[in-house]
């Protein structure tokens, strides 16, 4: 899939799976404005791959709302920024609760709601893939926030989907399985705790953070104009148990 001449705003870009979608769409010719939080992650990717980045705590919607309009003009977004809290449902913090939906859900709204303005003034095409879990589909312990965010993020695509099609911009979902991002090995480290995951993952791993990039990318592109509103597992079989 070539991106010469497009531009792609990618939240999260600096770390895990938004690092991979960045650093994978310059080199097949896109010019990356990234979003993340961190300045020195940020700085590193400018040098690496020439894009513009512009830090922001994306838990802060007036902070968000205006790196989004400093982002636009782009061609494509990704809403890639993410975070968890690993907590049980019986001690799960309001804090924490609005920090995931703050971060995983209402800021890929603010993004795309800006985004998708610009892409509607100008009378422009355009795609969105918003990335989610396989944890919007299934109840994992001590994911209860962050299982909510990401059903939260799958149905508010849907109606993205809905609304925005007939305006030219599509919009999809991704949902990986396990992927191996720093966020993930938080996660996941305890092997007591990831070997029934990874029993359960026919193909016999977790994803890499490339897996998940390539869907993404297909999504993003032409190839994809006919698919909109799906929330698609990238998942080695999970979900066929």
């Amino acid at each position: 899939m070539d991106f010469t001449g497009k531009s792609v705003i990618v939240t999260g870009a600096g770390k895990g799976i938004g690092r991979a979608t960045a650093v994978m769409l310059a080199s097949r010719g896109a010019k990356v404005i990234a979003l993340s939080r961190s300045a020195a992650d940020l700085a590193e990717l400018d040098k690496e791959i020439g894009s513009t980045s512009h830090a922001v705590d994306l838990a802060d919607p007036d902070a968000t709302r205006a790196a989004a309009l400093k982002a636009v003009p782009a061609d494509y977004l990704v809403n890639c920024a993410g975070t968890t809290e690993l907590e049980s449902f019986l001690d799960v913090t309001v804090k924490n609760f609005d920090l995931l939906y703050a971060v995983n859900t209402r800021a890929p709204m603010i993004v795309a709601q800006e985004y998708a303005r610009e892409r509607i003034k100008a009378g422009a095409r355009g795609a969105i893939v918003n990335v989610s879990s396989v944890a919007s589909f299934l109840g994992i312990p001590d994911h209860a926030a962050y299982c909510a965010s990401k059903g939260a993020l799958d149905a508010m695509t849907r109606v993205m989907a809905k609304e925005l099609a007939p305006q030219g911009i599509r919009v999809n979902a991704v949902n990986p399985t396990v992927t191996l991002t720093p966020m993930a090995v938080k996660a996941w480290s305890d092997p007591a705790k990831s070997a029934g995951m990874l029993s359960r993952i026919p193909v016999g791993r977790f994803a890499d953070p490339d897996d998940v990039a390539e869907i993404i990318l297909f999504l993003l592109s032409d190839e994809a104009a006919m698919i909109n509103g799906i929330a698609m597992p990238v998942d080695g079989g999970f979900m066929a148990n």
